[in-house]
């Protein structure tokens, strides 16, 4: 128990931690990309400000070129950066972009390609064809983004070379994966070192229980057997009475609560699994859930047995055996009066499924799968006078489930509660 605590814990942090990492690297890279693409737009606001030009460079061949402007703007010789937050004055000398400009036909007018190494006029004028087939007027093609934009003589794209904002991107990209990944590592080996540590109080805090279930088990025997055998020697020398059989009753109470402790505590145990070989399980269910037929149809319930030969499971028949007789005791016990009960075993997927249902028109409120706490009780309303339990069976059941590594289930459904096990195939 403690070591699946402590798995859990683990998990927990791991998922816990990646979540956390991921969402921080993911805003991290989304801020990033946000930066870089504001940056892209204010140089490609302020070229198109200029026709192509930033604000003081020279116009191409030594004359002013009105035309090729964007319409209701005035090309600014000086350029207020302030404004900006990404451009200063060394901007200029750091982009690279080209330009080609059409005229009212639709025809090339001219191609800038000074501000470029990477491509030449011919290269320039069929991306531009692939802009003026994109209807959203900008976009990305390959390393370039463009933009296109009405000039007083026709029409102006505008093309920024990105690669290098892209590359940056990628770096980013791959260091934040990098970094993100070692710190889930470093703190996943420092987690696992300390584990055992975060969950020491909870494991000396079960084992004094567990010790003390044994103690005070051992120490009921010795008073239990006591007051039995004075209750006998009563009995013999006088008449039975009421009180002599209460007095019975309750000692055998509480001697089944104490081989039940007993058994848990056992359970709890990493020793159980020593236990285990390959074993019949249509048998021993058989056998487990015949002795239950007779106190079923005491109390006029109806007893089915649908079990198919042959199946076999890798672990412990003996409690398998006890899984078998709890389920079905407990159907029994809380079945409607004249109403069905049903021991089902079947094979399931690769596993062996375990199912034992009784009608019950009024199951416990709730989370079903609450049955299984300790010493947990359902709605009294529903306990038939004189069942008895402390609410511990179907703990034991839970154990026994835990040890084969079995999934135990509870349902209620069209007027029936289905307790259920499915083990691993043998």
């Amino acid at each position: 128990m403690i070591k699946k605590l402590q798995r859990k814990f683990i998990l927990i942090t791991a998922v816990s931690l990646f979540i956390v990492l991921s969402v921080v690297a993911a805003l991290i890279n989304i801020i990033n990309s946000s930066q870089i693409r504001s940056n892209q737009d204010e140089v490609i606001e302020m070229l198109r400000g200029g026709g192509g030009r930033f604000p003081g460079d020279e116009p191409i061949h030594g004359e002013n070129e009105p035309d090729d402007l964007p319409k209701d703007k005035s090309f600014e010789r000086k350029a207020d950066f302030g404004k900006y937050k990404f451009i200063n004055e060394e901007t200029r000398f750091q982009t690279r972009y080209f330009v080609i400009y059409y005229s009212s036909s639709g025809s090339v007018k001219r191609i800038d390609t000074s501000h470029i190494a990477a491509i030449d006029s011919d290269e320039a004028a069929e991306l531009g064809d692939q802009a003026l087939a994109d209807s959203d007027g900008e976009g990305v093609i390959g390393n370039y983004r463009f933009s296109r934009s009405e000039t007083g003589s026709g029409e102006m794209i505008l093309f920024l070379d990105v690669r290098q904002d892209q590359n940056t991107k990628s770096r980013f990209l791959l260091i934040s994966i990098g970094i993100s990944a070692a710190s889930w590592v470093i703190v996943m080996v420092m987690v696992i070192l300390l584990s055992r540590r975060v969950v020491k109080p909870v494991s000396a805090a079960y084992e004094k229980q567990k010790q003390f279930i044994t103690d005070a088990g051992h120490e009921l025997k010795t008073p239990l057997a006591i007051i039995s055998a004075n209750t006998e020697v009563i009995e013999m020398t006088s008449e039975p009475t009421e009180w002599t059989e209460s007095t019975k009753n309750q000692i055998r109470r509480l001697d089944g609560l104490v081989k039940d402790l007993m058994r848990l505590a056992k359970m709890d145990g990493a020793e159980v699994k020593a236990e285990f070989a390959r074993f019949d399980i249509s048998e021993v269910t058989a056998k487990a859930a015949a002795e239950f037929e007779a106190p079923a149809r005491t109390h006029n319930e109806s007893f089915t047995l649908d079990i198919d030969e042959g199946l076999e499971i890798i672990g412990s028949s003996e409690q398998v055996s006890q899984l078998v007789g709890i389920f079905t005791d407990n159907a029994v016990k809380y079945c409607d009066e004249g109403g069905n009960i049903t021991v089902s075993l079947k094979p399931h997927h690769k596993g062996v499924r375990l199912a034992v249902s009784n009608d019950c028109k009024e199951p416990p409120a709730g989370d079903l799968n609450r049955l299984f706490d300790r010493f947990y009780r359902a709605d009294e309303a529903r306990t038939r006078e004189g069942s008895g339990g402390y609410g511990i069976g179907l703990s034991i059941a839970k154990a026994t489930a835990d040890a084969h590594k079995a999934k135990l289930s509870c349902t209620a459904e069209n007027g029936r509660i289905t307790f259920a096990v499915t083990f691993r195939a043998g």
